[in-house]
């Protein structure tokens, strides 16, 4: 792997991680009741997560003008990592042995494809 595309790689990965804080902070906002549909959906931590989903966006366009997209799709299975490790920390949610083996699985072949 190239310096260039460890960097776009970087971004990407980036991206994946910013991604799954904005689904934290709609799934916290989910579970707060609202008066009417306009202020369900037009409050600051929903306004705030879709500009993160934007953001994140944009990362990966920019990443994927250098990064190939075989790696993109493995650098983007990421993302199961860190919704889980956010499920755990901020909706308390358990580690079940599924999860874990889900985990490795997902773990394992990001190791055998970039080896």
């Amino acid at each position: 792997m190239t310096g260039e595309v460890f960097v776009y790689s970087l971004i990407v990965l980036f991206g994946v991680f910013i991604s799954a804080v904005s689904q934290v902070i709609l799934k916290k906002r989910a579970s707060v009741k609202a008066d009417s549909f306009i202020k369900e959906y037009l409050n600051a931590p929903v306004i705030i997560a879709y500009g993160i989903f934007f953001a994140a966006t944009i990362l990966t366009i920019i990443g994927y003008r250098v990064v190939p997209l075989s790696l993109g799709g493995v650098l983007d299975s990421t993302s199961y990592l860190f919704i889980t490790a956010a499920g755990i920390i901020f909706f308390k949610e358990k580690l079940t042995a599924r999860r874990c083996v889900a985990l490795a699985l997902i773990i394992t072949g990001i190791i055998v494809f970039s080896v």
